[in-house]
């Protein structure tokens, strides 16, 4: 999945914007989104400080990389039973 046209510190200042007043629809006009993507910013990020966003995306980094580790794994084990039964 690509990264998106705004960074996590731009969508929480979005999102303060709205809870300072500004309606939804003018805030999507605006910055050229569509309200199903304000909404689901909002059900991610509430909450959230600048720290803690930084936070998520290393988490999320640390996540795929893991993924990717357990992947590699399976697939050399896999690979070890298969050596292991051709020599039985």
């Amino acid at each position: 999945m690509g990264r998106g046209k705004y960074s996590s510190e731009q969508i929480l200042a979005i999102l303060k914007e709205q809870e300072a007043g500004t309606p939804v629809a003018d805030l999507c006009r605006t910055y050229g989104m569509h309200q199903e993507t304000f909404y689901a910013w909002k059900r991610k990020y509430t909450g959230m400080q600048g720290g803690d966003v930084q936070k998520l995306r290393q988490l999320a980094e640390e996540n795929a990389r893991l993924k990717k580790v357990v992947a590699n794994m399976a697939l050399e084990i896999d690979a070890l039973k298969d050596a292991l039964e051709k020599n039985s």
